[in-house]
């Protein structure tokens, strides 16, 4: 009698100490996924902000309504396509593609095709030109940039502002780099990077930033935090079905 008295302390023990260590498991668990979730969320929270496109200038690469992602602050090279804002252009928040930077001779013809320091730049992201576009050649002043829409027949563009410092903007100007759409959902995706203008060297188009790590970073901590808490949820429901279970 005593002998079985005895082992029931220690079988009690023994199973204290498995919840014991379970529970520092699944703490820790919670707590990685905490600080993935924090983690992931603040990059994105930092160096991304929302904008809406408001016109059809840049489609079909971006329609008139996408709500995009842009990545603040860094450079800025030719074919990224920027979030800015000038006030020889209105000050309103615009979008569009750089295709030529300071020092550069740039020129358009009716097609819509584009030369930079006498190199012909193949753009295989442009809408079709039927009406025909507006032809000119300037070289874009130091410290500032030249955009124009991919949809080179119906964009507002330099080649409207041509009389204001050659059509440029001040690359202070630009308030953030377009990397995905975020909605609608059926356009949802990274921007990727275009090659078109790599012949050129530098400063070409950006890789896409942190944005689709820190996305994932963020949803797989969320992922560690609810299946942690339902494994532990599940295991304390076994106890207690098992201990009634017992004592019946």
């Amino acid at each position: 009698m005593s002998s079985l008295a005895e082992r029931t302390p220690r079988a009690e023990a023994g199973q204290a100490r498995r919840r014991s260590t379970a529970s520092v498991v699944q703490g820790a668990v919670i707590g990685l996924g905490l600080v993935m979730l924090i983690g992931g969320f603040a990059v994105l929270a930092l160096q991304y902000r929302p904008y809406k496109i408001p016109t059809g200038s840049m489609s079909p690469t971006l329609a008139s309504g996408d709500t995009v992602l842009a990545r603040t602050g860094g450079t800025v090279g030719r074919g990224d396509i920027v979030v800015f804002q000038d006030r020889d252009w209105g000050n309103s928040t615009l979008v569009k593609r750089v295709v030529a930077v300071g020092g550069d001779t740039v020129s358009g013809d009716s097609g819509g095709r584009i030369t930079v320091n006498g190199q012909r730049v193949p753009e295989p992201y442009l809408a079709p030109v039927e009406l025909g576009a507006t032809a000119f050649s300037v070289t874009v002043p130091e410290g500032r940039l030249f955009l124009l829409g991919d949809f080179r027949e119906n964009s507002l563009d330099s080649r409207s502002h041509l009389d204001v410092a050659s059509g440029s903007v001040p690359v202070s100007g630009v308030k953030a780099r377009v990397e995905a759409v975020i909605q609608p959902l059926s356009r949802a995706g990274l921007e990727r990077r275009t090659p078109a203008f790599d012949g050129l060297g530098t400063p070409g188009a950006h890789q896409p930033g942190p944005l689709l790590p820190a996305a994932w970073t963020s949803a797989g901590g969320a992922v560690l935090i609810v299946a942690a808490s339902a494994a532990g949820w599940t295991v304390s429901l076994a106890r207690r079905l098992r201990g009634r279970r017992l004592t019946s």
